[in-house]
């Protein structure tokens, strides 16, 4: 995974520099000199955390998508505190999105992660419309070529590999049978 921290705020009162003057306050330092234009740019807000050093970019929501996100974010307890994260499905549809190979070995292990079952669904719908909206119908292609490699570097759930072993009869083989017959354990 990335070595920063990513937070996206919708910004109430649309006033970026009294949220720097907060961050200020709480320990983090900007990481551009021309804030104004960067924002404008990107919508992000580049910050380092002064005791830590980590880096943390806060994107500042916008109309549609991000909302979307903010909305569908689930709430989790991280040290008492309970804080919305991004849904795995919106999360790898960012990293889609941005397409570095860090972004994309991201994207491997959310997908191989045991943890819960992704609506794959709402994933190549967001990518599709996103690839619509913002003219690179590549997006969901790229998605598809990603969940291939990862399954085949051992992406795939444990109920979708008992799934895989079913032979065409319908049966599971047991994990100690091989397709030549059933291993046999040597005599003591």
């Amino acid at each position: 995974m990335t070595g920063d921290v990513d937070v996206t705020v919708d910004l109430r009162k649309k006033d970026p520099m009294a949220f720097v003057a907060a961050m200020g306050a709480a320990g983090f330092d900007l990481r551009v000199r021309d804030i104004d234009e960067f924002v404008r740019r990107t919508r992000v807000l580049p910050f380092v955390h002064r005791p830590s050093g980590v880096p943390v970019d806060v994107v500042l929501a916008g109309p549609g998508l991000e909302q979307e996100f903010l909305r569908r974010a689930i709430p989790v307890d991280i040290a008492g505190t309970v804080l919305p994260v991004i849904s795995p499905e919106d999360l790898i549809v960012t990293k889609v999105l941005a397409g570095r190979p860090k972004d994309l070995e991201d994207i491997h292990g959310i997908l191989r992660s045991p943890a819960r079952r992704l609506d794959l669904a709402r994933i190549r719908r967001t990518l599709a419309l996103l690839g619509e909206a913002i003219a690179q119908s590549d997006l969901p292609a790229l998605f598809e070529r990603e969940l291939v490699r990862a399954r085949k570097r051992g992406g795939r759930s444990k109920s979708r590999r008992s799934a895989a072993r079913k032979d065409r009869s319908g049966s599971s083989r047991p994990r100690s049978t091989r397709r030549d017959g059933p291993r046999r354990r040597p005599r003591r």
